[in-house]
């Protein structure tokens, strides 16, 4: 470390991108979950003062909204991401083909793109596609794409593994001007290189190509194209059997994620004759897992391909009592909600992405008097999931046609679902 003093030295680059991906990843884990709940603690705080700035008595013992407990620590420490996305840039040494994660900010113009092999959140099986990537796009006399309008093509790779053992690769190209014939030429090349070549050793179950033109595309912007495989993967968790498309949303973390969805299942208390309206449901696994306990399950999602992989797995697993609804949940769920006349106790779930519910998701909750419970799941509370919390627990606004009932927070619970990193994932419930 004292030799090598140089902002570029190797020892100091990844040991940024170690401190940028995991920060943690230098404290003993008892103590990664220690600063967690610190800063779980310091949200909550945060949600009081903007509730009392409300009007609304919210401090409890040590100016918390609601009790916090422990941090849930994850069962599995190090490899347990499930997906991981790798971007392709220069890196520390100049080559321009490098498959890696990102170091620096635009600002300073300092960046570069660092291989993973040393992260340890990152499974083996990861690194070892991302390698073999790197060493195709080597090879490739296309460029890679580092800015859209500068040309080049090759771009990022996902890659996401199961517990079952399978392995889906998904890489993103930008086709520029190329013709159809050209672009048939590197999908072939592609194909070859990891069914025949040296990347048949990541024995791939799914290798997909998506052309796009934009930073994020979804597959009705552009089709995933299957090169090779089978179109899914599949894993396993709490006893049941779940498919998984290329952008599909599964917690990143499975061991943990069954974790959690057995807490929520204790938290929601829901008897035999409840509804559960599941909301950003995904694949469908939380819904899925707490079926047996529920009369119904409603699940809502805006990924088309996720709600056919959740109606695929309550098939094939056997569950009758769910229904899915594809589209954007505040689209869906205040017509869904505006014509409730269902007797039973509703209890609603939602876990929404980073940024937080739409607001007319969170104005046909509140208006739905048949929803008395609610857990939300946060990865961020401390972002846009705050807003969502100060809208589910303001008084009644006519000027919002906000009319119902206030929720009040009364429990949080934080589940470490990302070891080494400063996040987790918090899950509040809220009744009325």
């Amino acid at each position: 470390r004292n030799k090598d003093s140089s902002s570029s030295g190797p020892y100091l680059v990844l040991s940024r991108l170690a401190n940028a991906v995991t920060p943690l990843w230098r404290l003993p884990y008892q103590e990664q979950l220690q600063v967690k709940y610190e800063s779980q603690r310091k949200i909550l705080q945060t949600l009081a003062s903007r509730l009392e700035e409300l009007g609304i008595d919210a401090q409890k013992p040590g100016g918390l909204c609601c009790p916090l407990q422990p941090v849930v620590p994850s069962p599995i420490i190090n490899g347990y991401r499930n997906k991981s996305t790798f971007s392709v840039n220069r890196g520390p040494d100049g080559n321009p083909k490098t498959v890696g994660l990102y170091v620096g900010t635009g600002r300073e113009r300092n960046i570069v793109c660092v291989k993973a092999n040393h992260v340890e959140n990152i499974p083996s099986k990861h690194k070892q596609v991302a390698q073999c990537y790197e060493e195709f796009i080597s090879h490739s006399p296309l460029d890679s794409c580092i800015l859209f309008h500068e040309g080049g093509h090759w771009r990022e790779l996902v890659v996401r593994t199961t517990r079952c053992g399978h392995t889906m690769a998904i890489i993103t190209f930008h086709p520029q001007q190329l013709g159809q014939e050209a672009l048939a030429t590197q999908k072939a090349l592609l194909k070859e290189f990891f069914t025949c070549g040296p990347g048949a050793v990541c024995a791939l179950t799914s290798l997909y190509f998506q052309e796009s033109t934009m930073t994020r595309c979804s597959h009705e912007q552009s089709p995933y194209q299957l090169l090779h495989g089978a179109p899914h993967i599949f894993e396993e968790l709490l006893g049941l059997r779940f498919r998984i498309s290329p952008d599909a949303f599964f917690q990143v973390n499975t061991a943990g994620a069954e974790v959690l969805y057995q807490a929520i299942g204790e938290l929601c208390q829901a008897a035999g004759d409840t509804v559960l309206l599941d909301i950003c449901c995904g694949t469908g696994t939380i819904g899925l897992s707490l079926a047996h306990q529920v009369s119904k399950v409603i699940g809502v999602d805006v990924v088309e391909k996720a709600i056919e992989d959740a109606e695929w797995n309550a098939a094939f697993n056997g569950i009758s009592n769910c229904e899915f609804h594809s589209g954007k949940a505040e689209a869906v769920l205040p017509q869904l909600l505006a014509s409730w006349e269902d007797a039973r106790p509703l209890v609603a779930v939602v876990n929404p992405s980073r940024a937080g519910l739409h607001y007319r998701v969170v104005r046909a909750i509140r208006n739905c008097r048949a929803i008395r419970r609610l857990l939300y799941i946060s990865c961020k509370p401390e972002g846009e999931a705050m807003r969502n919390f100060l809208e589910l627990c303001c008084p009644p606004d006519p000027r919002k046609k906000l009319a119902g009932e206030p929720f009040a927070p009364v429990v949080a619970i934080p589940f470490d679902m990302f070891p080494h990193t400063v996040h987790c994932e918090l899950v509040l419930l809220f009744i009325r």
